[in-house]
């Protein structure tokens, strides 16, 4: 029965008047096609997907603008425009007598340095009066040097007892005695670094000879 249906078959489909080697040129080219369409049925079925490419995304990170730190100095005195003045820190004694308009015609600025760098809660006195020893102090005894045991009262010091502290010269000493009169008595030793010209090095010096 089987070969019966063998032989229909090939009678019906490849019976076609082909001679032997006709026929068997078309099995061949059939029997290619539908290897061919084999592997690319096993292709299509085993094919691994690629790994997907890792993109590393690009941060833009914005600039943050630079925060100047500011400071606070106060300009008193003989000055166009007295006043409290925020400057850049570093600025110098120039750039706060510039914001305060300069110094007033005919008052001389030789007893300031204008190149001094200013620090947060300094006070330039600009045209400070000039207080001079009296005509007999080079006849008086000069005032004793002050000493950790007996300091020196910042506010009742004279101006021969001020300039006998360490790195306080005359000219130093009468800025101490002026800021003392324009602003009244120090209420702290610290407030001695509002005296333009009073770093903490001199500070250092002479803090532990001084008293309130």
């Amino acid at each position: 029965m089987l070969n019966e249906i063998k032989d229909a078959i090939r009678d019906k489909y490849l019976d076609f008047g082909f001679t032997d080697d006709q026929r068997k040129a078309v099995l061949i080219l059939f029997a290619g096609f539908l290897a061919v369409g084999g592997i690319f049925f096993a292709l299509s079925q085993g094919r691994v997907s690629e790994p997907a490419l890792n993109i590393v995304p690009t941060v833009i990170t914005p600039a943050i603008p630079e925060i100047t730190e500011l400071i606070i100095v106060d300009v008193s005195g003989r000055v166009r425009k007295p006043g409290v003045y925020s400057l850049d820190k570093g600025s110098r004694a120039i750039d706060a007598l510039d914001l305060a308009g300069g110094a007033l015609p005919g008052v001389s600025l030789s007893d300031i340095n204008l190149a001094h760098i200013l620090f947060d809660g300094e006070q330039i006195i600009v045209g400070a009066p000039k207080v001079s020893y009296s005509s007999n102090s080079r006849s008086a005894p000069k005032a004793k040097a002050p000493t950790a045991s007996s300091p020196l009262s910042l506010n009742s010091a004279t101006l021969a007892q001020l300039d006998t502290l360490p790195g306080i010269g005359p000219v130093m000493a009468n800025r101490i005695f002026a800021y003392r009169k324009l602003n009244g008595p120090f209420a702290l030793i610290e407030d001695l670094k509002k005296v333009s010209g009073i770093g903490d090095v001199t500070f250092a010096e002479i803090s532990k000879l001084v008293r309130i």
